[in-house]
Formats: C-alpha cells, sequence, structure tokens
C-alpha cells in the first residue's frame, strides 16, 4: 500500500516537473527566435554578421523545440505509466543535458574570441557608415539608437568616429546621435564650436557589455533552471520506471 502510494506521487511529481519542463522549453525557444528577428537592440547588429550569435540562436531554438518534445512525452509517459515511453525520455533528456553542458563549456572558452568579434563588428559598422546611402539602414538605425540612449560615441570612444570615410573629409560634421544637443537621431549633422564639447566623450562599449550581461543573466538563468528541472525529472522517471511491474499499452493515445 505504501509503494502504491509513493508510486503515485512520484508518477504526479513528473507530471508537473515536466509541465514546469515543456514552459521552460518554450521559453528558450523564445529566446532564440528573439535573436533571430530583434531589430531594435544591440542584437540585431551582431546577427547580420555573427557566425556565432547565428549558430547560438539556431541552437537555442532546437534544444527548446525538443525540450518541449521532451515535456510532452514525460508528461504522457508518467501519466499512463508506459515504460518505454519514460525509458525515451530519459535518454533524450541525457543527452540534452549533455549537449547543454558541452555547450557552456565552448561558450566559456570562446569568450575571448566572441569579444574580439563584437568589437570587429562594430569597428566595421563605424568606418562605413552611410545612412544615406540605404544599404545597411537597420544596423545603423539600430546603432544609432544605442548611442543616443546610451548617450556614448563611438565603441571605445568618440575618436573611433575620425576613421569613418566620410567623415575624413569633413571638418565640421558628426554623428547625430553621438551630439548632446541634437534632436535628429540618424546621419550625419553639423556642430558648431569644438568637438569636445559638442559630442558625447563615453566609448558605447561599457554600456554594451553591461547590456549583455543582464541579458545573458536572463538566458542564463532560465537555462540553469531547467537544467535542475532536467535533473530532477532523471531521478524521477528512473524511479518510476523501475517501480512499474506491468504495462498497459491501451492507455496509450492512438492517432
Amino acid at each position: 500500500m505504501a509503494t502504491s502510494g509513493c508510486m503515485k506521487v512520484t508518477k504526479y511529481f513528473l507530471f508537473l516537473f515536466n509541465l514546469l519542463f515543456f514552459i521552460l522549453g518554450a521559453v528558450i525557444l523564445g529566446f532564440g527566435i528573439w535573436i533571430l528577428v530583434d531589430k531594435t537592440s544591440f542584437i540585431s547588429i551582431l546577427q547580420t554578421s555573427s557566425w556565432y550569435l547565428r549558430t547560438g540562436s539556431y541552437i537555442l531554438i532546437a534544444v527548446g523545440g525538443l525540450t518541449m518534445v521532451m515535456g510532452f512525452l514525460g508528461c504522457l509517459g508518467a501519466v499512463n505509466e508506459i515504460r518505454c515511453l519514460l525509458g525515451l525520455y530519459f535518454t533524450f533528456v541525457l543527452i540534452i543535458l549533455i549537449a547543454q553542458v558541452a555547450a557552456g563549456i565552448l561558450i566559456y572558452l570562446q569568450r575571448d574570441a566572441l569579444k574580439s568579434e563584437m568589437s570587429s563588428i562594430i569597428h566595421k559598422l563605424i568606418v562605413t557608415y552611410d545612412y544615406e546611402d540605404g544599404k545597411n539602414t537597420s544596423s545603423e538605425t539600430t546603432w544609432d539608437y544605442i548611442q543616443r540612449n546610451l548617450q556614448c560615441c563611438g565603441w571605445t570612444s568618440y575618436h573611433n568616429w575620425t576613421e569613418n570615410a566620410l567623415l575624413k573629409n569633413s571638418t565640421n560634421e558628426y554623428p547625430c546621435s553621438c551630439m548632446t544637443n541634437q534632436t535628429s537621431s540618424n546621419g550625419f549633422c553639423e556642430y558648431k564650436g569644438s568637438l569636445d564639447s559638442a559630442v558625447y566623450k563615453a566609448g558605447c562599449i561599457q554600456g554594451v557589455e553591461s547590456w549583455l550581461q543582464d541579458n545573458l543573466g536572463i538566458i542564463l538563468g532560465v537555462c540553469v533552471g531547467v537544467a535542475v528541472i532536467e535533473l530532477l525529472g532523471l531521478i524521477l522517471s528512473m524511479c518510476l520506471c523501475r517501480s512499474i511491474q506491468s504495462e498497459d499499452y491501451t492507455k496509450v493515445p492512438k492517432y
């Protein structure tokens, strides 16, 4: 009697964990899609040029989708007490957990390469910036938005803009988004007086890195939460699978 009660508790705990597992899988899927479609933040600048970011977003989408499927299988196997579904669930969750750990290690080992690539992308954007030609409007608009809202100019400092092809031939123009008293948001604007008093002096690197770290913290927090639920799911599914003495396959939905 006690064994039967313990099995029921395990079954329903496993069902609840997998329901949460399904929801968190949807959240990871949403993060991956957000990275691909976002057009209003720093991500939109990187995604057009960064192989790492695009690959990472596709991995997040794949892991999120597979996690949702595994959550569904776990719920189905737990409620109907089907050992083969629980075994399949255990195997795939273990694979996902190993893949997540491997991905985390890879990101940590490649952090310097990612930072270098990010700096290279921004440098190229600044050097080739020309809002009027309409060739890279989306990324240029986003960068102007970042400079305006973070009240910064250039990547490491406002002197980065001296490398811009158009500004090399100008003596009284600078990006409008860099200027302290300018209503225009895009393109180049004329300034009066000294350049030092007309533009933001701080570079955007600190603000952007802070923004990325804040968002990365949310993503990592979700991933850690999923990993904990995965471990609990593995333990509960193994316990339930060992407790099942006989299986009634008539409970399995027919499609």
